[in-house]
């Protein structure tokens, strides 16, 4: 085995919101490239760590919330004690509301912007140190379609995932000269759990079902269909591998053809 081979086989990830979703979807591709995983959320999700510990590089899981400093320490000290040094970083935590601007409730406008942009700046503070003094490093987070195009409704959602690239542009101008790249990953609509749940609350709420609700939102996509989680963790796990260290500093748009 060459030494390149060696340390590729090494590398270890911190994926947040990693138990479900597009990031447990990141978090298995980046697993079946023989990189061990740290996942990291509010709950920790035992089925999760079972189906990624069967793919057979080491996962371990805790319970991190990145709207809080000393949390987001101790998470990655204990990741890198379980798993070594941390080399890929995939930010996937994130939260949204629905509420227009002149009503909104400023403690969750807050609570939006500290998750989804306020988490993905503690996260790369604490990781890219680590990455700068070993000469290598990848960072991917998870933006969305809705940070270049504004949706009535959404404005903190919107805001935050606006501000990452701004954030992620500064981190990979930053991370260039050590080997560290810094991307945005900006999916449309995501049928995930959370989308779901969303449009089941939609339906009850709109006396619908959940049947129409989703068939609606399928029917103003050019494609005619929704983007699965699996299509962006593959694209999350391909932007972490060496053959990606030209792609930095990108807004990736995952659109299916349509603008959220």
């Amino acid at each position: 085995m060459t030494e390149a081979a060696s340390r590729k086989q090494k590398r270890a990830a911190i994926v947040t919101g990693g138990f479900a979703g597009i990031g447990l979807s990141a978090a298995t591709e980046l697993a079946r490239q023989g990189v061990s995983v740290a996942l990291g959320a509010r709950t920790v999700v035992d089925a999760s760590l079972r189906q990624l510990d069967e793919i057979g590089p080491p996962v371990w899981g805790g319970v991190l919330d990145v709207r809080d400093t000393e949390s987001v320490r101790a998470f990655v000290s204990e990741a890198e004690q379980q798993l070594g040094p941390v080399d890929i970083l995939v930010n996937s935590a994130g939260i949204g509301t629905q509420q227009t601007v002149s009503e909104h409730d400023e403690e969750k406008w807050l609570d939006v912007i500290d998750t989804n942009l306020n988490g993905c700046f503690r996260m790369v503070k604490a990781c890219m140190p680590g990455m700068m003094a070993r000469k290598w490093g990848r960072i991917v987070s998870v933006g969305s379609t809705a940070a270049r195009t504004a949706v009535s409704g959404h404005a903190a959602y919107c805001a935050s995932k606006s501000g990452l690239l701004g954030l992620n542009r500064a981190v990979a101008l930053e991370g260039a000269a050590h080997g560290i790249t810094a991307t945005v990953v900006s999916p449309t609509w995501v049928q995930t759990d959370m989308l779901n749940r969303s449009f089941q609350a939609k339906a009850k709420e709109q006396g619908t079902s959940y049947e129409q609700e989703i068939a609606a939102l399928i029917s103003q996509s050019p494609q005619q269909r929704l983007v699965q989680p699996g299509e962006i963790g593959a694209l999350i796990a391909f932007l972490c591998r060496d053959a990606a260290a030209g792609i930095t500093m990108e807004d990736i748009q995952v659109n299916a053809a349509a603008w959220w």
